[in-house]
């Protein structure tokens, strides 16, 4: 416990660890305080994903960069899991639609480019594993196909709701046995060309494996616990803020829910352990589309008032199909540099202006 106790005096960012009991007060005897409620939630995720964030890198050190990417992603991923279920037992289908292609496009446009971003100021050219960028990016092609169909069938024939419905639960097992697969290719089958590509800084000494193992899955409910509280809350304070429904799901939603991935995918960067990096914010990606979102069409049958389908806005299906053809073209070389980042960024805040400024009813 010692690490982790040295780890919190030493940074100033883990003091906001004190939002986490107030946001936890606040909601009990302050419960339609929407806004405040809000704003605590987000600082609360902060430090939530710092201290995640140096875990995770100590995981990685025992396992290898590749591991403990799909570790972190995986934990990570419970945040928008829970997120997703909160807003899919209240009724919200087109929020928990909204928050599943934002993460999608957040994590593969605004995790990848800052990570490219800020670890290449910092050091001048990086590489990676271009093995694992590619099967991470090859999963969420597929992923994205699957989402297009529905979409595309429900288009031509608005009255074709049973079958869209049907579609949609075998597409969401077939995309869950695709996961299945990929990770029995990449962790048993073939796991030498997964390797990765540099060692990278080694900057400050792992905790043990028990401390960071632990500190994992702690953290990890946590995070998960103040995303209840933001998910009740996110809808009114958006209100206050002027924000549209499609920019709340979209954009804050996956942003808050990706924000303790975030800080291990820039974090490993930094440290020039893009594998790292890279195998968060596309394995993330994958795991939304391949394992998430099936199985919160699964799930919809007996929660919920009714099922959920696969079927996005034309909107949502192009931005997902484009950051997905976009990770594919820029982590094709194996190499990356400051601007690569930029233009990853560029595509996302184009995104993001559109869904700012997009009228309410656009999205339906």
């Amino acid at each position: 416990m010692n690490p982790l106790l040295r780890e919190i005096r030493q940074s100033p960012l883990l003091w906001l660890l004190v939002f986490v009991p107030a946001v936890f007060i606040t909601a009990r005897i302050k419960h339609e305080a929407h806004t405040l409620l809000f704003v605590l939630s987000v600082l609360a995720i902060v430090p939530l994903a710092a201290l995640l964030s140096h875990a995770t890198e100590s995981v990685a050190a025992k396992t290898g960069d590749a591991a403990g990417g799909l570790l972190n992603a995986t934990l990570g991923n419970l945040t928008e899991l829970v997120i997703a279920f909160t807003a899919l037992s209240a009724g919200q289908i087109m929020l928990v639609k909204a928050s599943i292609a934002g993460a999608i496009v957040t994590n593969t446009l605004f995790m990848l480019g800052t990570s490219f971003l800020l670890g290449g100021l910092k050091h001048h050219v990086q590489e990676f594993n271009r093995v694992s960028a590619r099967l991470q990016s090859g999963l969420l092609f597929l992923a994205t196909i699957a989402l297009l169909v529905p979409s595309a069938t429900s288009t031509a024939d608005p009255a074709s709701a049973p079958f869209t419905q049907t579609l949609s639960a075998g597409l969401a097992v077939l995309l869950i046995v695709a996961y299945g697969l990929g990770m029995l290719f990449s962790l048993k089958t073939h796991p030498a060309l997964f390797a990765g590509a540099g060692h990278g800084d080694d900057g400050e000494p792992p905790w043990p494996i028990g401390l960071a193992v632990a500190s994992l899955a702690g953290v990890t409910v946590l995070v998960a616990l103040v995303s209840e509280i933001f998910v009740e809350s996110v809808q009114k304070a958006a209100e206050s803020f002027g924000m549209t429904p499609a920019f709340v799901g979209f954009i804050v939603v996956s942003l808050v829910g990706g924000a303790a991935e975030m800080g291990s995918a820039v974090s490993g960067a930094r440290k020039n352990r893009l594998d790292l990096s890279v195998g968060i914010a596309l394995g993330s990606a994958s795991q939304i589309a391949l394992f998430v979102a099936p199985a919160l069409v699964l799930m919809s049958y007996f929660i919920g008032p009714m099922p959920m389908n696969l079927q996005f806005w034309p909107g949502a299906v192009v931005m997902m199909m484009i950051a997905t053809l976009t990770a594919v073209f820029v982590t094709n070389s194996g190499r990356s540099a400051w601007f690569v980042g930029v233009l990853l960024l560029m595509v996302y805040m184009v995104f993001a202006m559109t869904l700012y400024l997009m009228p309410p009813g656009a999205s339906k």
